[in-house]
């Protein structure tokens, strides 16, 4: 899943640009005008007061990470991204569904290529092979899950997702894809509960954002592994700040719509948490990678408008729908800018790979 400018708004929440923009009311060119402004003010706001006053708020974030649970908000990320229908994300993703960054390693790819280049890369980097027991965390609308069930069909995948929709959605392609080495499982992450050394890999793409208290997924992680598994981690991240989505004090647009209980991490925030697992490998990638990959699913929900409307008329309601295509487009958009801005080298994508110490 994806990720946030700060967007922030006016006490009144129907007040202002931000409810012109959700009426439709502002050009495209301008409201991507507005969010890199927005861009440029989150890193004057997280930069301020130089690297010891940076290097303070990171080391406080920390701490309020230690005490967290797992994850903050689990049923608000399911009611904004994962029990929407698997229709909408048909007409707006790739052909794999992959509600994540995907890969242009010539900038030319079309999303459907792009989404099997990154699951590609994901083989490559996590090492999966036949004959694992792969546990995945995260598991969405299943892009990687059936990825890795089709090319390893002697491996047994183990999905985790906390949507019944999604689970649905994954079962039913194992049907139809006649797969028999999948196992989905519902759950809340803060109450997951699995054997011990039971599995060869862990993966994870675009979950550990909504994740609080790091150093206990991983302790979990590490205890869930064989003694030679693996941990590989994909995530969006800053390349050095870190900060909660919510903005203390004030309301947040991305936060209260898309986010809710979200951290930016930075590029670096899971090297803290090596107490269980050790990293043995960091990539990260520019940011224009997420660039394409928005900019694509806004297009495909322009050219569907037709298909769309009536989904989101039975999700939201039908007053509330032509609200909510304006607010999808303002998500990808502000997806778009964010990763785009300074050519992407600010806001990234970052792969991880642990083994347990």
């Amino acid at each position: 899943m994806t990720v946030a400018t700060s967007l922030a708004t006016p006490a009144d929440p129907e007040t202002g640009l931000i409810a012109w923009a959700e009426r439709g009311l502002i050009p495209d060119v301008a409201l991507r005008s507005g969010i890199r402004r927005l861009c440029a003010q989150r890193l004057q706001e997280e930069s301020a007061g130089g690297i010891e006053a940076q290097s303070a708020r990171f080391n406080q974030c920390l701490e309020q990470l230690a005490g967290s649970p797992v994850a903050l908000h689990v049923d608000a990320a399911n009611r904004q991204h994962y029990e929407v229908p698997a229709a909408f994300f048909q007409a707006c993703l790739g052909k794999r569904l992959k509600y994540s960054s995907c890969y242009y390693p010539s900038g030319r790819e079309t999303l459907d290529e792009a989404e099997v280049a990154m699951l590609e890369l994901y083989g490559e980097r996590a090492s999966l092979a036949d004959g694992q027991h792969i546990l995945e965390l995260g598991c969405g609308w299943g892009s990687l899950t059936l990825w890795m069930a089709e090319r390893f069909p002697g491996a047994r995948i183990t999905a985790v997702s906390n949507s019944h929709s999604q689970r649905q959605h994954i079962l039913e392609q194992c049907r139809l894809r006649g797969l028999g080495n999948v196992e989905v499982i519902t759950c809340d992450v803060n109450r997951l509960e699995l054997p011990a050394g039971r599995f060869d890999r862990c993966v994870s793409v675009e979950m550990f954002e909504h994740v609080r208290n790091h150093a206990q997924l991983m302790s979990r992680i590490a205890q869930w592994l064989k003694p030679d598994g693996a941990l590989f981690v994909h995530i969006f991240a800053h390349r050095t700040l870190m900060y909660p989505f919510e903005a203390e004090g004030g309301d947040n647009w991305m936060g209260r719509h898309f986010f809710t209980g979200g951290l930016m991490p930075a590029a670096d925030t899971l090297l803290h948490f090596q107490q269980d697992l050790r990293l043995q490998r960091r990539w990260l990638l520019d940011g224009t990678h997420y660039q394409r990959t928005a900019d694509h699913w806004l297009a495909n929900q322009d050219a569907a408008r037709e298909r769309i409307m009536p989904i989101l008329e039975a999700t939201y309601g039908r007053p509330a729908a032509r609200q909510w295509w304006n607010r999808w487009r303002m998500f990808w958009m502000a997806c778009a800018e964010l990763f785009g801005y300074d050519n992407g080298q600010q806001w990234l994508v970052a792969h991880y790979l642990f083994r347990p110490r």
